[in-house]
């Protein structure tokens, strides 16, 4: 039985045979910390939703269609990330609402795609 820290010390993951390499699926917090990193914001210590410069910012790197030198509503800044972002359906049913975890994760993956 062992538990082991990740790096970045926000992730936990227990292991109950410490030859299982498996690990958890990161934290919605933690996938928002490294979404925004990714794009030059700064990480948060408590679980937050993006901010309007947070989200701005994924616009840009992910090249989604929306004006962000003007004021775009959270909701079709959102809509956006999800038609520029493989994986994702930009007219879903919670089209508006804050991203999901499957959605973190594919716009943490496109970022990632992005950088190397």
């Amino acid at each position: 039985m062992s538990v082991v820290i990740g790096s970045d010390s926000s992730t936990a993951t227990y292991r109950a045979n410490p030859d299982d390499r498996r690990t958890m699926s990161p934290t919605v917090h933690a996938l928002r910390n490294e979404i925004r990193v990714s794009v030059g914001r700064f990480e948060r210590e408590v679980s937050s939703s993006f901010t309007k410069e947070a989200l701005s910012a994924v616009c840009d790197a992910v090249d989604a269609d929306v004006d962000t030198d003007g004021r775009p509503s959270k909701p079709a800044m959102r809509a956006a990330i999800r038609e520029a972002v493989d994986g994702l359906d930009g007219e879903s049913e919670a089209g508006g609402d804050s991203f999901r975890k499957a959605d973190l994760q594919a716009i943490a993956e496109a970022l990632r795609d992005d950088e190397q």
